[in-house]
């Protein structure tokens, strides 16, 4: 099932170096909640800033939802000290509150109000709020505070030189493309080792009836005994929606010329939602997508955007720059809900999935990769499980699938080490390829122990509290309390600015971006 990449590891281990200067980014999504893990009603602590402008520190869908932002780097233990530092000084701004440590919210009733993200009387700001409010009403405010943790990833110039011969915008674009489908193919190996949330709070089906066989504790938690990620489920991040838009990722202008038709196709679901009631807007626009940003995908292709600029437009211009890795939950071991292996796993599995050989893949090849990834998500660590090759012509072991693949990633591993003259990367190999003869290893057996005996809301107010009294007692390493502040008041003057230069009427902005 794992294609042959021997010829591609031998070109890699005869070009090290193409491997020099990776570059890497984190951002981590987390849920402000009091002492008793119910979500925060306050608004966006002051001493944070402008979540509209701050550099390192945002907020995603609801004011209570932070979202912090690692720099550019090309250094991991940098990144993570970075990220930490972030978490450090924002535990000393948020007096008792506390982050939830797991991806999925628990003690959110069914019709709590929950308070969108608010980023000031700017026309950008009052959009931003406006896309969150036709999220709200086009698949409910619950499914929106389930947090993540995004990887972004770029290759270095180096390599696209070596690997190509040239470093053209197609070129880079397409070997990123072969990257994607590769993802596709075998991403599920993400939420296989990492995905921490098998269990969900029964408030969080409000009712609504579930075709999953779930089991239940004495305390409310729903589970299901071998699932690792529902965060990834039909219950999470999905859009049936989007499922038919036909999107491939395949040739660039392929790519973004199917972004920009799912922006402008009319969906009959949305409408019926209407634009307005009350003389209050409900959505930016009924189409099936209201934004690009608003389809849910697994891994974005990206390029840094220019003032106002689309993110189609940025990819048309410009090619692909870099790829967003969005399978990962939350990691609960982690007071920062993220940890070095992970971040070196991914290097060594992004690496592969750029030199293995990738067939293009129409758009119905891309919803078939998605039988596996359902499989793994809802049934992981199930003894004997079986993964399809292809659209299900083949099946093959999901324990053997993992081995072949970590078989290859042991010499990605070999490669990247010598270039960082160390072991780290062999060391990560070998430990999380024991996950496959053993499940109970992965995430998901872990966190799901704790949860059966505590509930998933006794084990996040344990963890929240434990991470809080870690993150008080260390001191700021990379970043100082100086340079939070000094960001802090600048984001402040920069939203400012951006709402002085508004002179258009909302109306008129509305218009022309709806």
């Amino acid at each position: 099932m794992i294609p042959d990449v021997s010829q591609a590891l031998a070109w890699l281990e005869n070009h090290p170096q193409a491997l020099k200067g990776i570059q890497r980014g984190l951002e981590r999504e987390t849920l402000r909640v009091n002492a008793d893990g119910s979500l925060a009603t306050t608004g966006h602590p002051q001493a944070l800033g402008s979540a509209l402008t701050h550099k390192w520190i945002t907020t995603d869908f609801a004011e209570a939802l932070l979202e912090f932002i690692t720099p550019v780097d090309g250094d991991i233990d940098h990144m993570l000290d970075v990220m930490r530092d972030i978490h450090r000084y924002t535990a000393r701004q948020l007096g008792d509150e506390r982050m939830w440590p797991l991806s999925m919210p628990c003690y959110i009733a069914q019709g709590q109000e929950i308070e969108l993200a608010q980023y000031g009387s700017s026309n950008v700001g009052r959009l931003k709020t406006l896309y969150r409010e036709g999220l709200k009403n086009r698949y409910g405010a619950l499914m929106q505070t389930i947090s993540g943790v995004h990887y972004n990833f770029s290759l270095p110039m180096a390599f696209w030189e070596a690997k190509c011969g040239e470093t053209s915008k197609e070129a880079i674009s397409d070997g990123y493309f072969r990257l994607i489908r590769n993802y596709y193919r075998f991403g599920w190996v993400i939420p296989y080792l990492f995905g921490a949330s098998p269990a969900i709070c029964s408030s969080f089906l409000q009712g609504k009836p579930t075709a999953l066989p779930f089991e239940k504790t004495e305390c409310g938690m729903y589970y299901l005994p071998y699932a690792t990620s529902l965060r990834m489920s039909d219950l999470g991040y999905t859009n049936k929606s989007q499922s038919n838009l036909g999107i491939t990722f395949n040739e660039l202008h392929e790519y973004v010329a199917g972004l920009k038709r799912a922006i402008k196709t009319p969906s009959e679901e949305y409408e019926k939602i209407g634009l307005e009631k009350e003389g209050k807007r409900l959505q930016i626009n009924s189409n099936v997508l209201q934004i690009e940003n608003e389809l849910y995908a697994p891994i974005r292709p990206k390029r840094v955007t220019r003032n106002g600029e689309a993110p189609s437009d940025a990819l048309e211009r410009g090619g692909i720059e870099y790829i967003e890795v969005r399978s990962l939950d939350i990691n609960p071991f982690s007071p920062i809900g993220v940890d070095e292996k992970q971040v070196r796993f991914l290097d060594l599995f992004m690496v592969w999935c750029a030199l293995a050989e990738a067939p293009e893949m129409s758009a119905d090849e891309l919803l078939c990769t998605r039988t596996n990834w359902n499989r793994v998500i809802l049934e992981g660590r199930k003894p004997g499980l079986t993964l399809g090759m292809g659209c299900e012509t083949a099946q093959h072991p999901l324990a053997q699938v993992g081995k072949d693949l970590f078989r290859d990633l042991k010499r990605v591993a070999q490669t990247l080490d010598r270039v960082d003259g160390s072991e780290a990367y062999q060391k990560v190999a070998d430990q999380l390829v024991a996950c496959f003869d053993d499940p109970e290893l992965t995430f998901s057996a872990r966190i799901l122990r704790s949860m059966i005996e505590k509930g998933i809301g006794g084990t996040g107010r344990a963890l929240s509290a434990e991470y809080r009294e870690t993150l008080l007692s260390e001191p700021l390493t990379v970043i100082s309390e100086e340079a939070f502040i000094a960001e802090r008041d600048a984001s402040v003057a920069r939203q400012k600015e951006v709402e002085a230069a508004d002179t258009e009427p909302f109306d008129v902005y509305l218009a022309k971006h709806a």
